[in-house]
């Protein structure tokens, strides 16, 4: 296998090519988040203090939990402004790929942030439980708890829905916070109708099974960041486009082994293997590469830092039937998802190819094993050269 590397001089050239656009795109989404996140912090800042007025004046501890959660929600907003600022910083030597992921740290603070405020609320709602208080409800306090529940049912369903189209998890983590607060403050308003209607106080067991959704909503937001962070397959929409796109080139007869490496949201590089006959010269392979290189860069901002090489035999029939054979012979095991890289040398009697093996496979080792004993029963006198390899965007 040959293997072509694709300098950093040049993608640093291609990447002057639209670097401006890159800039601008850039400028632009830092900006609608610092312009939701503010629009967040004055929304729950307000919020908070009506809602702490009340609660004091009523004697609500649900109406107070409410008011906390509020500022913790500003508290979030202006997290998710200080992380975009951070992740924005340009790349150094230090930190060769930037600071993109920095996101994905400040969405873990949020999400630290509700997993806390859902088990402090928790507390105080087991706390009312054993040592319950008689609420005191007026009719301008509801009113003002019904106005909040619009206003965070609002904008918990903006940030929700500009986090998913700037693709920031901060946002998106801080608008399903504001849905949760709404639910919240629903159950207060539900929990006040009960009390004056039936004069039964149930705030504080509401207050605790609210309490539990939102510490599930936080531990599952957690799990998520802390997914993204550690390194997640790649997209397969994406990997799927970019195969595509290397294909539609011609003589590129397969692209395989694709791993795409994610440096924050929207900040992607890797590198791919592709099939081209063995006539190639070196300076078309280069050409080939580099045309390769800036389209998937234009089309997709993904920077490709290497490109691999399978060379596939075009000029001996003989080779051209034992491939077929060969590929009878693998994909007749159960979990082979791939056979690529196949190049047979007749004089120095060597047959290699890579195979893709399912994870579904109960052992894939063992099925790695059986495919290369049933390959040399029927070639017993070559060398095999067998990789197991993996598909990193297996669905």
């Amino acid at each position: 296998m040959n293997f072509v590397s694709l300098q950093w001089s040049f993608i640093g050239g291609l990447k002057d090519m639209t670097n401006y656009k890159m800039d601008k795109t850039t400028d632009q989404r830092e900006k609608i988040i610092v312009r939701t996140s503010i629009i967040g912090i004055i929304a729950n800042v307000l919020l908070a203090v009506f809602k702490a007025v009340i609660g004091f004046a009523s004697n609500s501890i649900a109406i107070v939990m409410d008011a906390v959660n509020n500022i913790s929600d500003a508290g979030s907003s202006l997290i998710t402004i200080i992380g975009t600022k951070l992740a924005g910083r340009e790349a150094d030597k230090k930190h060769p790929f930037g600071y993109g992921r920095i996101e994905y740290m400040s969405a873990m603070i949020i999400s630290v942030i509700v997993l806390y405020a859902g088990i402090t609320s928790l507390t105080e709602s087991v706390k009312k439980i054993i040592n319950p208080d008689t609420p005191e409800y007026s009719v301008i306090s509801l009113v003002i708890v019904a106005v909040a529940v619009v206003v965070k049912i609002v904008l918990g369903r903006y940030v929700k829905t500009v986090g998913k189209k700037v693709n920031s998890s901060s946002l998106v983590n801080s608008g399903e916070d504001a849905t949760l607060d709404s639910i919240i403050s629903a159950s207060t308003l539900l929990a006040a109708g009960i009390f004056l209607v039936f004069h039964i106080s149930l705030e504080a067991w509401l207050g605790a099974i609210i309490s539990i959704v939102i510490i599930k909503s936080g531990f599952d937001m957690l799990k998520e960041t802390i997914s993204q962070i550690l390194g997640e397959r790649n997209d397969p929409d994406l990997a799927r486009s970019i195969k595509e796109t290397v294909t539609s080139f011609p003589d590129v007869q397969g692209a395989y082994d694709l791993v795409l490496n994610n440096y924050g949201p929207d900040a992607w590089n890797g590198s791919v293997h592709i099939e081209v006959p063995d006539t190639y010269s070196a300076d078309q392979l280069d050409q080939l590469i580099r045309s390769i290189q800036m389209k998937v860069y234009t089309e997709y901002q993904v920077i490709l830092t290497a490109i691999g090489v399978y060379s596939v035999n075009t000029k001996d029939e003989d080779i051209i039937a034992a491939k077929k054979r060969v590929t009878e012979i693998v994909f007749s095991h159960p979990h082979v998802l791939q056979m690529h890289g196949f190049y047979m040398d007749k004089e120095k009697k060597t047959l290699r190819f890579d195979v893709v093996i399912s994870f579904d496979a109960k052992d894939r080792r063992a099925e790695y094993k059986d495919i290369i004993d049933d390959v040399q029963r029927n070639y017993p006198g070559y060398q095999l050269q067998v990789a197991m390899d993996t598909d990193f965007s297996e669905e």
